[in-house]
């Protein structure tokens, strides 16, 4: 079973984060709530959330790392050292990273864009950061096993991208949870 870890930090955004674990799971995907600082979490709208575990070494041999975004909880991604060493090796290794929103800063910090198709949220601040990579305004990129996203109302449709990337069956989710009505 794939398994996938999506990182929690303080000020992550709601929709992004709760809406992709929710779409992964009814995949029937083995997805990991993941705090970067205790065992709970607590959103930019302050919904505390109990995670699942802590951050640490063993996500290693997860398939998939998600970045949700939200402010400040991007920026305390970006600023996380274990957070960037595990991007970095999942980016070495060929594994698949999705970020959403202001998370791709992430990216950026951990230096591994350049040349990449990306997108984010459309706050020139962030955009600007992406100079070396070839930033687009599609809801959702995928440049090899880089998957990014513009915000909020993009989650269903990135959830949906991750699935298909792992191996499932976006098409039956999007049916039964009314997706294309």
């Amino acid at each position: 079973m794939k398994k996938i870890a999506v990182l929690l930090a303080n000020g992550f955004e709601e929709i992004e984060a709760l809406g992709t674990i929710d779409i992964l799971r009814r995949a029937k995907f083995e997805c990991v709530a993941v705090s970067i600082a205790g065992d709970t979490a607590c959103s930019s709208r302050q919904l505390v959330v109990k995670t699942d575990q802590y951050l640490n070494d063993e996500i290693k041999n997860f398939d998939m790392l998600v970045l949700p975004g939200g402010m400040p909880g991007a920026k305390h991604l970006k600023e996380n050292d274990k957070v960037i060493e595990l991007v970095r090796y999942f980016h070495q290794h060929n594994k698949y990273i999705a970020a959403i929103c202001a998370a791709p800063i992430v990216l950026h910090e951990a230096g591994i864009i350049k040349g990449k198709k990306v997108t984010s949220y459309p706050d020139p601040e962030y955009i600007n950061l992406f100079e070396p990579a070839n930033y687009l305004t599609e809801a959702v990129v995928v440049d090899q096993n880089i998957i990014t996203s513009r915000g909020p109302a993009t989650t269903f449709e990135f959830a949906y991208t991750l699935v298909d990337l792992l191996g499932g069956n976006s098409k039956e989710l999007k049916e039964a949870m009314l997706y294309n009505q």
